[in-house]
């Protein structure tokens, strides 16, 4: 990594456990106010589960409908793309819903921002999922593709939606991925031919690209968070380092920000020590999902010391959204979040 740069403060992935997108800002503010960089809505309603709400989405498809297979990794059985169906063109999907509430929360966002509780300056952060993801999860395999093609053009127009409605000097787009991780560590089946990385490192920096160079673009990489376990405990950062590396090798834009998971457990070097040679841009900030509050600040700042050792510079953060926490526990996390990072 270059340099010696100071750190980045602090990084919320998205969800937050309140009702409302109003009261996620404010928690957010009154907490971490000037260590964040941009300020998610909470994910608030329907959103607050990640992509479960988009199970009922995709089911409007009119070139989609529900087998009767055995289900695969959610309690529902896989969706598959109709028959007669060979281009991915061919497939439409209704509104997805995430440029409608990106734009509603956007409203209270400026609300808020005219009235000094959030800074000018602070960006709006809408996360969107990688449309492998989706697809790993809802579609069995030999559909994939063809769906995954028909849905990342349903996310683009949501994405160009987005922009049409909120300046792209205010706005943060992060791709979420998930799924990808469990195709490299071998915990879901495989429907992509030719090398693994290169599949979705392409994937990657290509949704990257589709968001303007007027606003910022980040990835977070996630092991998942389903009753706070991953769906499998990583050896160490590798597969992290090397999806992050060849995203931002292969993407024309400049990436904003990379935040990576570090479980609990892991205040080991043998955990970092993949991120050696991770070489980021001056430009580039890397968050590490470190803190954990079920084993409080010292257990953190354990993890915090060790990763130092071989990475210079970072910002902190928790390994997920927080929207599948007790409302009760947030200010805590929150406050946790900002001595740490004062204390870096």
């Amino acid at each position: 990594m270059r340099g010696n740069r100071q750190p980045v403060g602090v990084h919320l992935v998205g969800s937050i456990p309140t009702d409302s997108a109003e009261e996620a800002f404010h928690l957010a503010m009154q907490h971490l106010g000037g260590l964040l960089k941009r300020l998610p809505d909470g994910e608030v309603g329907e959103r607050d589960t990640w992509i479960r709400w988009q199970h009922q989405k995709i089911g409007r498809s009119a070139q989609i409908y529900e087998t009767k297979l055995p289900p695969l990794y959610v309690p529902m059985s896989p969706y598959a793309v109709l028959k007669g169906i060979t281009s991915d063109h061919q497939i439409e999907f209704p509104n997805l819903g995430y440029a409608d509430a990106a734009i509603e929360s956007f409203t209270v966002f400026e609300k808020l921002r005219s009235n000094g509780i959030i800074p000018d300056g602070m960006r709006f952060q809408v996360g969107l999922p990688t449309p492998l993801s989706v697809a790993i999860f809802y579609v069995e395999p030999t559909s994939r593709l063809l769906f995954e093609g028909g849905y990342k053009r349903a996310i683009e127009h949501e994405l160009m939606r987005i922009l049409r409605r909120i300046p792209p000097e205010k706005l943060s787009i992060q791709w979420e991925t998930v799924s990808e991780f469990a195709l490299l560590e071998g915990v879901m089946d495989n429907h992509l031919t030719g090398n693994l990385l290169d599949n979705i490192t392409n994937r990657l920096a290509n949704l990257e690209d589709l968001v303007p160079t007027e606003t910022e673009v980040g990835l977070h990489l996630c092991y998942g968070d389903s009753g706070h376990k991953h769906f499998c405990e990583p050896k160490n950062a590798d597969y992290l380092g090397r999806v992050a590396s060849g995203a931002i090798t292969k993407a024309k834009n400049n990436i904003s920000w990379i935040h990576m998971p570090v479980p609990r457990e892991r205040d080991d070097l043998d955990y970092f020590t993949p991120l050696a040679n991770f070489d980021l841009a001056e430009s580039t900030d890397l968050y590490l999902g470190l803190v954990h509050h079920t084993d409080g600040k010292e257990a953190t700042l354990r993890r915090i010391e060790t990763a130092k050792r071989i990475v210079p510079r970072f910002g902190v953060a928790t390994e997920c959204g927080l929207g599948r926490r007790d409302l009760k526990s947030i200010p805590d996390l929150m406050r946790q979040h900002a001595e740490i990072a004062d204390e870096i």
